[in-house]
């Protein structure tokens, strides 16, 4: 038998700390007499005490690709309607553009030179993995799922291969490597093959069949979903055809070549400036972003089967879900095309948080500065789990209580992956953005970026000018150098992480062999 929960307790901040509340004796009187009727019911308790939580990641998703953010001729109805009952930020940036080593970071909330994994480094460590937001939910009774592109591998040694962690999900949807967009070959999402053969709705009916057996059971959930779209090869549901037919889409203003002659030499050296040709942004833009819209659109409709999900179970009002990317796309902007690259289009991603308790802000904007490092302390503070000590990231929950707080006063945007020219690393603030290029070879001087991100989010000029001057900008360079400084005495030792932090040295110094 279970009790109906009155929506007044349900949305109670938990846990309950009488500081928070004013009280009187008969305040007290009924505040014992809820309780108690909540405690008399262990089932409800459980589920009325912390949040379900929803974790939704895309792969490669530019923030304009939604309605939401400003892009009227994108159909994201479902993810408009999300952001009518959550807070939209403006400012969330990856602080790694490329999935592998965001991915660890959202799990973890560190960066990537704490976590040491990327495709060229190597696996997540044990440790690391144990401090997981997916485990430690797990560990606080949560029962835990997860579904798609995993994205990365866990080992006992940095040394060595590592595998999945499919065993310590409740529910397992995963895959290895890039998982593909037919439901048949992913082995784990095989029962939903018929159907649905494209994959992404295959994972909006894995997370509806997760959230019907985890309601029934009473327990708290945590789902998480990555999504292989948009990701290349380009392989839209062919159910969506239609969707764009006659749709013309708007440019961005820094669109094209002619925008990027200011940027350095270093960032044109990667398959980013080749593939604003060899992906068709040069000369079929329209079909290009018509077919990159489209898999956004069946993103949007596996959402709509989850929250159908959530309201069928009654569970939508104790539900948080969070939607984001691990990167952002290019998309022909200053004339590239893919991500990694430390410029908004790439580094800057869509982000919506959905959570009841704080509906008063629901359908407002945030421009505070935040990372998905952030992600990880903001599920476990929301689900009343302590926050581990050393992660980097920080709960962006007060941003929900009020959207106009502070957050970060800054981030660092890294690139040790790929052609060794286009290393980079980064430095974002409130109000500036400081890029390094160093010289990697004889072939290129270390170049130095600035761009205003208070008046100049486009990156349409570059404030140290021609000569890389970076006079007024010595407390930029401060911030810059204190990043730098936590990753030397912080980084892991191994994959090469000290050598990629003395790389970036804007004056250098003797090297440490620490």
């Amino acid at each position: 038998m279970s009790v109906h929960v009155s929506s007044a307790v349900a949305s109670w901040r938990w846990p309950l700390r009488i500081a928070d509340y004013p009280v009187t004796r008969l305040g007290v009187f009924c505040l014992a007499a809820c309780i108690q009727l909540v405690c008399t019911q262990p089932s409800v308790a459980r589920t009325a005490e912390r949040p379900n939580i929803i974790l939704l990641l895309a792969d490669d998703q530019c923030k304009y690709s939604m309605g939401c953010y400003d892009t009227p001729a994108v159909k994201t109805p479902n993810l408009d309607r999300l952001a009518t009952r959550g807070v939209v930020f403006d400012r969330a940036y990856a602080t790694t553009a490329i999935c592998m080593a965001s991915r660890a970071s959202i799990a973890t909330g560190k960066y990537e030179y704490k976590t040491g994994c990327n495709f060229e480094t190597g696996p997540l460590a044990m440790e690391d993995w144990q401090a997981s937001y997916p485990m430690l939910l797990k560990d606080a009774g949560y029962r835990v799922g997860f579904a798609g592109k995993f994205g990365f591998l866990v080992a006992d040694q940095p040394s060595q291969k590592g595998e999945l962690p499919e065993a310590d999900f409740d529910s397992w949807g995963g895959g290895p490597g890039q998982t593909s967009y037919e439901t048949v070959r992913n082995e784990s999402m095989r029962k939903y093959a018929e159907e649905f053969p494209h994959s992404t709705l295959s994972y909006g009916a894995f997370g509806r069949d997760f959230i019907a057996s985890a309601s029934a059971a009473d327990q708290p959930f945590c789902l998480s979903i990555s999504f292989k779209a948009p990701h290349h090869p380009t392989t839209p549901d062919p159910r969506f055809d239609t969707v764009y037919d006659g749709v013309m889409f708007q440019k961005p203003k820094n669109y094209g070549r002619q925008y990027g002659e200011h940027l350095s030499l270093q960032s044109r050296q990667g398959r980013q400036y080749q593939r604003h040709h060899s992906w068709h942004y040069a000369d079929d833009y329209q079909n290009v972003m018509a077919t990159y819209y489209q898999q956004i659109y069946a993103i949007d409709q596996a959402l709509g089967m989850i929250t159908d999900a959530l309201e069928r179970s009654e569970t939508l009002d104790n539900t948080i879900i969070i939607y984001t990317s691990d990167n952002g796309f290019m998309c022909g902007s200053h004339g590239y095309g893919s991500k990694v690259l430390p410029y908004e289009e790439s580094s800057c991603v869509p982000l919506i948080v959905s959570a009841p308790a704080f509906s008063k802000n629901h359908g407002r904007r945030c421009d505070a500065l935040v990372g998905n490092i952030d992600l990880a302390p903001t599920v476990l503070e929301l689900a009343g789990i302590q926050i581990p000590s050393d992660c980097d990231g920080k709960s962006i929950e007060h941003l929900l209580d009020d959207p106009q707080r502070l957050h970060h006063p800054a981030l660092s945007l890294i690139n040790v992956w790929g052609p060794r020219a286009v290393h980079s690393l980064a430095v974002v603030t409130p109000e500036h953005k400081l890029i390094y290029w160093p010289a990697d070879s004889q072939a290129y001087d270390p170049a130095v970026e600035v761009f205003d991100m208070q008046r100049d989010r486009l990156e349409l000029r570059d404030l140290t000018g021609a000569n890389n001057d970076l006079t007024g900008f010595q407390e930029l360079v401060d911030v810059y150098n204190a990043q730098l400084d936590a990753w030397k005495q912080e980084g892991v030792r191994q994959h090469g992480y000290p050598q990629f932090a003395h790389k970036f040295e804007l004056s250098p110094t003797e090297s440490d062999d620490g």
